[in-house]
């Protein structure tokens, strides 16, 4: 049985790949504490505190390569806006899909039977 920490590491290493309506193959992980810590410190504290801004960050800096084409993790304010640019609604809509369902509560929902 793992360690709580190790399960943490686990979960963050786990890569979900998603196609999506362009035809674009999407390797998606889930961030970690640190992952998050970093998107606010490279867009700022303005930002930090726009909601959707840092909605559509999450979900483009889960992302970690595109078509087999590793993405860097965003380091600044520009680089967050080109990666949600590259992948547009339909990229980040797939992301938002993939994550949504491999959230540990969808998981425990289909395990109900729900």
């Amino acid at each position: 049985m793992n360690s709580p920490t190790q399960q943490i590491v686990e979960d963050c290493a786990a890569v979900t790949i998603v196609t999506d309506r362009k035809g674009r193959e999407l390797r998606v992980r889930r961030l970690s504490a640190l992952d998050r810590l970093r998107l606010f410190k490279a867009i700022g504290p303005e930002l930090a505190e726009n909601a959707p801004y840092v909605g559509m960050a999450l979900l483009a800096i889960c992302v970690t390569d595109i078509d087999s084409v590793p993405l860097p993790i965003p380091m600044t304010e520009g680089q967050v806006e080109a990666l949600v640019q590259r992948l547009g609604d339909e990229g980040l809509a797939a992301v938002s899909d993939a994550l949504l369902e491999s959230s540990p509560a969808t998981e425990e929902q289909r395990a109900a039977g729900n």
